[in-house]
């Protein structure tokens, strides 16, 4: 049976991830995923490609924000969901331009300090979700500060059975997906279309392209050259190197650790 094995979230896009054992289905995504982000003096969002060290900030969530902990050191500091300052500014995610609210000076000051580099925190404002790439897009959808999706999907067996050809066998931290399924053979997910979970329908819509971000040691901070190096052996096409499935949806709900995969 394919089922739900594990859910995770990124509230601040490239700092760490939440495991769940349950999620919100909104619009744009799983609930909370990927609404701050942060993004240097042009506006231009951040990511561990450039600053590996992005890995080493844990984010939890906390009943009236986010805390956002740095992995060595104990640094922290409290977000909350809701500020009083609403000063927009235009950012830019890949090709997509959208107004966010910038989140405070305060905030600016602490992760430029961690980061070591000049930075500052947004937040995506509840009216201005961000369209997916109208390429794949079938009705009108629309995401957070992701990618270009909503949703980023895996097989667990995907992940075992690209550990069977590494010499040192990598978490699923490595990919950051929102949803991991068990129960399927290895890569299987390259072709599902359409499926619902908990009620949800999903599409899969682009298998994913994979990046340097899967080599980051995410209790450290630092790149390598696995396991995008073995992928490249069996899983390249053109320039590409694919592992994972980008997810478009239709309709709301709650979906959670154990729920049936059911294949459309």
């Amino acid at each position: 049976m394919l089922q739900v094995s594990a859910l995770y979230i990124y509230p601040i896009k490239s700092l760490g991830g939440i495991s769940l054992t349950h999620a919100q289905v909104t619009d744009r995504g799983l609930q909370l995923d990927r609404r701050w982000m942060l993004v240097n003096e042009a506006g231009v969002f951040l990511s561990q490609r450039q600053l590996p060290q992005m890995a080493l900030l844990q984010v939890n969530v906390e009943h009236d924000g986010l805390n956002v902990v740095h992995k060595k050191t104990g640094a922290s500091i409290a977000i909350p969901f809701h500020s009083n300052i609403q000063t927009k500014t235009t950012v830019t995610v890949w090709d997509s331009r959208s107004t966010a609210h910038l989140v405070g000076a305060v905030y600016d000051a602490w992760f430029s300090e961690q980061l070591g580099v000049a930075c500052r925190l947004v937040h995506m404002p509840e009216t201005n979700p961000i369209p997916v790439d109208q390429e794949y897009a079938q009705r009108g959808e629309v995401t957070s500060f992701s990618d270009g999706y909503p949703f980023l999907l895996i097989g667990q067996s995907s992940l075992d059975e690209l550990n069977t050809r590494l010499e040192e066998p990598v978490p699923m931290n490595r990919f950051r997906p929102n949803i991991v399924v068990a129960g399927a053979v290895s890569f299987a997910e390259d072709g599902w279309q359409h499926f619902t979970i908990g009620g949800v329908h999903f599409y899969g819509v682009k298998r994913c392209g994979r990046c340097v971000v899967t080599t980051i040691r995410q209790d450290e901070g630092i790149a390598g050259k696995e396991p995008l190096q073995t992928l490249a052996g069996y899983r390249k096409e053109g320039n590409k190197i694919y592992f994972g499935q980008n997810l478009l949806h239709q309709g709301t709900g709650t979906i959670k650790v154990g729920d049936a995969v059911q294949l459309l």
